[in-house]
């Protein structure tokens, strides 16, 4: 099993690591330089955000006394490792793992992934990632809704894995995939005993998935582009998937964010995807089968191969309708999730907020690709916490911005609206709708700063200070000149940005950067043979040494969490063990490790309670038998729950 998961794996990556973007771009600086429930019941739609706003008296109090207040604990090199490890005094239990039931009569899970597709859209999906934990007003510690993303599946989701018979998937196993896919929503609350547990048969317990029909919202609804055989009218899409990291509103609703979407997708017609640029510049796979599950041998919807002969091409214009942010209401369980395509579409990894004191904001969105770019939404208007229902439409209307990274450590933000900027139908750019479903080719002529893989975004909770995980890039000095912004060749452990907006101000078009820190090995590393460690392997990180940031997020406190995702087989990670989740303190820039997980797995997802003394986070594809770590039983992707064993506050 571990060897199917290994190579299951790799073939993921190898498909998503693939530089795309055709343009020359090259920064000036080329060389290296060096709620909704006020939102309930009222005065609390920052409660229901958590970090925003200040954070808790609890939580500023420690901060004189230095930030990281626990232990680290150690790297974990053991090829058999397959548990959480935490500091001592804090304790980790498994809290919600793939298979548990999420519907009131969903079954037990079996344990050999004999469940039907009909019994996984009533449990939780696989590959847990980005999450957030929204509070109930009346005791927002102890009581809320847990709402997670459930990225993609494991060939672990069938008894047998993922089988072709001649050529083709059955349907059956497709749409268990497809159930397996989207958002879970969960209950939760402290028992008598202050011990959080789910809330089964809850109300607002809900699945979403990739057969959720969901509406499309903004400039994009109804428009040609959106319309297919299948929904003639492009305002209806079936199903969301690949969500990776999220975001959240100020008036309580969570946002799904869709990321590798176009694995799902082929196009045959050789000479049509040679003009698409809908297509091509996303990389929808052109011949054999899509480069993930093969779905469009059981479902037509994932075969973009126009058809001549149906109307609207046939599923031609299906891969436009994902690449967005989901509005998903958790509070109501009856509500229809919205795609809303004023924001852009590409391969989103998340969708930040940062509010300002007046009620304008903007949301940050990494493009997790090589070679891809950062933007910004600024929303047309703001949003008024004594009126939250005035904003449930606020992502319908705005300006879109990608980012060029300057020398000197200035920045600008460059908007991506048709007539602006060379937008013109003259370059290809007829409407605002093709500036929007074409996103990376409208950046790639404004000449944006090609990136290191962009990941999560994180705003700090007071200074309003970005940050930005860039996870690595191999091909950077070859494919993509080096740049002060992404300033190794060969970037194999990636690096974290940090800039400040123009009087902090969230729609600001201009800029200060820095690069907060590299990843990797420390000064002065040897390897196995007593020799140097290569340069590119080197970091500048102030404390423990970890590779390939990712997952990144502020506690109430303003401490930076980190989270990583490698490949733990990678020689290049032989010194530098399994996944882990890193706390920083974004002052002294000091890094501390707090967790390490089970072999094989991801570190991802994030989110605490508002007083800061629960901690979730998601351990995604592990490779032995966690959260059982028995040594025979099928892994499963597992939300951790972890709490100090004193009852304080987390990272303390």
């Amino acid at each position: 099993m571990t060897q199917e998961l290994d190579a299951f794996h790799a073939a993921l990556a190898a498909h998503d690591d693939v530089v795309i973007n055709p343009s020359s771009n090259t920064p000036l600086d080329r060389l290296v330089d060096q709620g909704r429930r006020n939102v309930l019941k009222g005065g609390l739609a920052l409660a229901a955000i958590g970090f925003f706003g200040g954070g808790i008296s609890a939580c500023r109090a420690v901060a004189d006394n230095g930030l990281l207040g626990f232990k680290g604990v150690p790297q974990q090199f053991d090829p058999a490792f397959d548990r959480v490890l935490v500091p001592e005094g804090y304790s980790a239990r498994a809290f919600f793992s793939w298979g548990d039931a999420v519907l009131a009569d969903a079954p037990a899970f079996k344990g050999d992934a004999s469940e039907t597709w009909q019994d996984q859209l009533k449990q939780a999906g696989d590959n847990h990632d980005g999450m957030h934990f929204f509070p109930f007003p009346d005791a927002p510690d102890d009581h809320g809704l847990l709402v997670m993303n459930h990225e993609y599946i494991n060939p672990t989701l069938h008894t047998d894995g993922i089988v072709y018979v001649d050529g083709k998937r059955k349907v059956e196993d497709v749409k268990k995939e497809q159930a397996a896919h989207g958002v879970s929503v969960i209950e939760v609350k402290k028992d008598a005993q202050g011990h959080w547990q789910r809330v089964d048969g809850s109300r607002y317990n809900r699945r979403i998935s990739t057969l959720t029909a969901m509406t499309l919202s903004g400039p994009l609804a109804g428009h040609e582009l959106m319309k297919t055989a299948s929904d003639p009218e492009g305002r209806e899409v079936i199903g969301t998937l690949n969500n990776c990291s999220m975001g959240i509103t100020p008036w309580g609703t969570y946002l799904a964010c869709e990321e590798n979407w176009h694995n799902y997708f082929i196009n045959r017609d050789q000479a049509d995807y040679a003009q698409r640029v809908s297509h091509w510049r996303y990389g929808i796979a052109k011949d054999g089968v899509s480069k993930n599950y093969g779905w469009e041998t059981a479902d037509p919807r994932f075969d973009a191969t126009p058809a001549a002969d149906q109307p609207h091409g046939g599923h031609v214009n299906e891969p436009n309708r994902f690449g967005w942010v989901v509005e998903i209401d958790p509070f109501d369980p009856t509500s229809t999730p919205k795609k809303r395509t004023a924001v852009g579409r590409f391969c989103r990894e998340c969708s930040t907020l940062s509010l300002g004191t007046d009620g304008r904001m903007a949301y940050y969105y990494g493009d997790d690709t090589k070679g891809e770019y950062i933007y910004k939404f600024v929303p047309e208007g703001r949003f008024d916490p004594a009126n939250p229902a005035a904003a449930r439409d606020l992502l319908d209307k705005g300006t879109l911005y990608v980012a060029r990274f300057e020398a000197g450590g200035k920045g600008r933000w460059l908007a991506l609206v048709h007539g602006q900027n060379g937008l013109t139908a003259e370059n290809g750019f007829p409407s605002q709708a093709e500036v929007l479903v074409n996103a990376r080719a409208a950046a790639d002529l404004l000449g944006a700063t090609p990136m290191d893989r962009p990941e999560w975004v994180a705003v700090h909770p007071t200074s309003r200070d970005v940050y930005v995980t860039l996870t690595n890039n191999d091909d950077r000095g070859s494919k993509k000149p080096v740049d002060a912004a992404n300033p190794r060749p060969q970037n194999l452990h990636g690096q974290i940005l940090r800039w400040t907006e123009e009087d902090a101000d969230p729609t600001a078009t201009t800029f200060q950067w820095e690069v907060f820190l590299l990843a990797g090995e420390p000064e002065g590393a040897k390897d196995e043979a007593g020799k140097p460690v290569p340069a590119n392997l080197i970091g500048t990180i102030k404390g423990d040494a970890f590779s390939s940031p990712d997952g990144l997020a502020f506690d109430p406190a303003g401490r930076l969490w980190i989270e990583t995702d490698f490949d733990d087989e990678d020689p290049a990670m032989k010194r530098i063990g399994c996944n882990q989740l890193l706390c920083a303190d974004p002052t002294t820039r000091e890094v501390r490790r707090f967790l390490v997980g089970p072999r094989g797995c991801e570190i991802t997802g994030i989110t605490f309670t508002p007083d800061g003394r629960t901690l979730w986070i998601n351990v995604q594809h592990p490779g032995l038998s966690y959260p059982a770590s028995d040594g025979k039983s099928r892994p499963r992707s597992t939300t951790v729950l972890i709490t100090r064993n004193d009852g304080g506050v987390i990272g303390t």
